[in-house]
């Protein structure tokens, strides 16, 4: 059984403020994009295809040069296109996970909770419980209704999928935009299962999310010493 990986990394950081890439940012001497990458490493992921925004493909090959099992590939115009890209390439896989490249708080645990929920139901996702009361506005910005969040959760990755399966959905709905994996195996009728993710596992977006993950990566540092 092999078990492949898929890291987005196609984005311009045009929210991030600076001109380098969020995903070169270093934290404690370490790129992020490295800090998710290990935490795939970690978890004896086979094959592991980046899909990188052409600007920042040199610095990632110089990053991973010495990292047999991690393929450095173009990405699309869309995350949509990146990740069929990256379903392309793989070569005789039976699950893939689908991971942020921006995420770089993942954690090995997380991880292997995706495999194990993956290889029994086929497409899964990770997510938490939304804690924030949600509230429903219309138009003109009038609040119409509290909603009930004791079913509500929000996504997060990685999400995970039988191989076929995913590659199927990307084929078939390649004319559609989804900016969610298990977006589109829902879309097509198939059941998608939640794992439990962290809170910790946020998406690096701004430089407020920047500061966040360098309190909990250093945290991280320093409890492992």
């Amino acid at each position: 059984m092999k078990i492949c990986a898929i890291i987005t990394a196609g984005g311009t950081s045009s929210r991030f403020g600076t001109d380098k890439n969020k995903l070169l940012v270093t934290i404690n001497g370490k790129e992020i994009i490295k800090y998710t990458i290990d935490a795939f490493i970690a978890s004896n992921i086979e094959e592991i295809i980046i899909c990188a925004n052409t600007a920042i493909i040199n610095d990632l090959s110089k990053i991973f040069k010495d990292y047999k099992n991690v393929k450095i590939i173009e990405g699309g115009n869309s995350r949509q296109a990146s990740v069929y890209n990256g379903l392309k390439v793989i070569q005789n896989c039976d699950y893939v996970l689908i991971h942020d490249g921006a995420r770089p708080m993942i954690s090995p645990e997380i991880i292997q909770k995706t495999i194990e929920k993956v290889i029994e139901k086929k497409a899964v996702s990770a997510m938490t419980k939304t804690i924030d009361t949600i509230k429903q506005v219309d138009e003109k910005g009038k609040i119409i209704k509290t909603i009930e969040r004791s079913k509500l959760y929000n996504t997060q990755t990685p999400q995970a999928f039988e191989y076929n399966l995913i590659k199927f959905a990307h084929e078939k709905l390649q004319n559609k935009n989804f900016t969610d994996d298990a977006g589109m195996i829902e879309y097509l009728g198939k059941d998608v299962y939640m794992v439990e993710g962290d809170y910790r596992n946020i998406k690096i977006t701004t430089k407020s999310d920047l500061a966040l993950a360098e309190i909990y990566l250093k945290n991280t540092l320093t409890s492992n010493n």
